[in-house]
């Protein structure tokens, strides 16, 4: 009796976390769907706006750090050379760092101040927040109304502003517009080249196909522009998350804003090189997105959108929940097959599993590195069989830290170490071809 109730339980927990990973991978499987139908239909990004030179706005360029000397210098140099009105572009370096970084960048600073460049050197007394709190901290000493975000490791070239910042002039209710990110080192090794595939998907497919259909998007915390009032509207910055870019995007979505996405010009930034600055990332990205899922899920359900528009938003807040069900399925499949002595009952959630997610790898990943001219086919299908297991072992390592998130453990913020190299490794491709 005990035995066959075990197996009971044992075979309930498998079917939950089979009907979990099945529920968002069709939420995956309906953004793949807006993909190909706009495809069809010639969609495109917004048509460039040309605004005269002296209705060019005043825009605030925020740049947070924290202990990365090199990447900051090169950070400095590269949007110095953004085509904007030296006078109307106002440069903040929000500086937490507690080492040479602050004495290095400030010798930058001063050289570029020198050639016209206007960049603020901003320093806190605490960390108090971290990212959220320095680029909260910065709002409050400048006036200007667009805020554009970069992370230290970013490149943007000259025109981005040129290109994103009229779209937000020109539609009033637009609260930010995002960029799409290149990764300068996606081909350093194994681990490079599968996060490059997995976050081209995310931009190119996620991210493009979303913002087409209406749906809920994220500013992705780098390579945007917000409207200052859309940031004052929806609440400002908060810091109760460790994606704050995305609790902002939901608020501002909440207060009637929406999000405007750019395939080009892309933004070449880095991926980490080394799978425990990866493991960090993923998890702090993760525990994030839980945190902002634990407190907007209610406001979205009750919001006066469309049922797909409620239904795609808790799908993109809440879709990180497949890692803790997918190493609880593992494992509860595997206790399973030991008490059955067979792991015949479950080959045929297995099927439908492995074919969804195959219809989902091939499906986010596959046109952008065609699109992209990432390389031979052979080489994708290489990288494409990777991510399967990789996704397995972020649901391992990350998992039980996702859990004890949704209990109300809080983490530290842990940067993600950079380095910079020397020359990015671009390609310079006309997505919308």
């Amino acid at each position: 009796m005990v035995f066959d109730l075990l197996r009971f339980v044992i075979d309930a927990i498998a079917a939950a976390s089979g009907v979990t990973l099945v529920a968002i991978g069709l939420g995956y499987v309906a953004v793949i769907a807006r993909f190909l139908w706009d495809e069809l239909r010639g969609m495109r990004d917004p048509a460039p706006v040309e605004l005269p030179g002296h209705e060019l706005p005043h825009v605030l360029l925020q740049i947070p750090v924290y202990n990365e000397p090199l990447v900051t210098e090169q950070s400095l140099r590269c949007v110095a050379q953004l085509d904007w009105p030296k006078d109307r572009l106002h440069i903040q370096l929000l500086d937490d760092s507690n080492d040479e970084t602050t004495a290095r960048a400030e010798a930058v600073a001063v050289e570029l101040r020198a050639e016209g460049a206007d960049i603020a050197h901003v320093r806190r007394p605490d960390r108090a927040g971290f990212k959220a709190g320095a680029c909260a901290y910065g709002l409050t000493i400048s006036t200007a109304p667009f805020i554009a975000m970069l992370d230290a490791d970013f490149r943007p070239p000259a025109n981005w502003l040129k290109r994103g910042v009229p779209l937000l002039v020109k539609d009033p209710k637009a609260g930010f517009v995002q960029s799409r990110c290149e990764f300068s080192n996606f081909q350093k090794n194994w681990l490079t080249r599968a996060q490059g595939l997995v976050q081209d998907g995310h931009f190119l497919v996620e991210q493009r196909s979303r913002a087409h259909a209406g749906w809920l998007f994220q500013f992705n915390g780098t390579g945007g522009v917000w409207r200052r009032e859309t940031i004052e509207s929806a609440g400002g910055w908060s810091d109760y998350s460790l994606c704050e870019d995305l609790d902002l995007t939901v608020r501002a979505a909440l207060d009637g804003w929406h999000g405007i996405f750019l395939s080009e010009p892309a933004i070449p930034g880095q991926v980490p090189e080394g799978l425990r600055d990866f493991r960090r990332q993923q998890r702090r990205w993760s525990n994030g997105f839980v945190q902002v899922a634990q407190r907007t899920i209610v406001p979205i359900w009750r919001a006066p959108w469309t049922l797909t528009q409620r239904v795609a938003a808790i799908g993109l807040v809440a879709h990180q929940i497949f890692f803790p069900a997918a190493a609880i399925g593992v494992l509860a499949i595997l206790l399973g097959s030991i008490l059955h002595g067979s792991l015949g009952p479950y080959v045929p959630m297995l099927e439908i599993i492995a074919v969804m997610t195959t219809i989902v790898v091939l499906g986010v990943t596959l046109p952008p590195y065609l699109a992209l001219k990432r390389g031979a086919l052979g080489d994708y299908l290489k990288t494409m069989a990777s991510v399967p297991p990789l996704m397995i072992y972020l649901a391992f390592s990350n998992g039980a830290k996702i859990v004890q998130t949704m209990r109300g453990r809080r983490s530290p913020f842990k940067r993600t170490p950079k380095i910079e190299h020397a020359a990015p490794n671009v390609v310079d491709v006309d997505v919308e071809a």
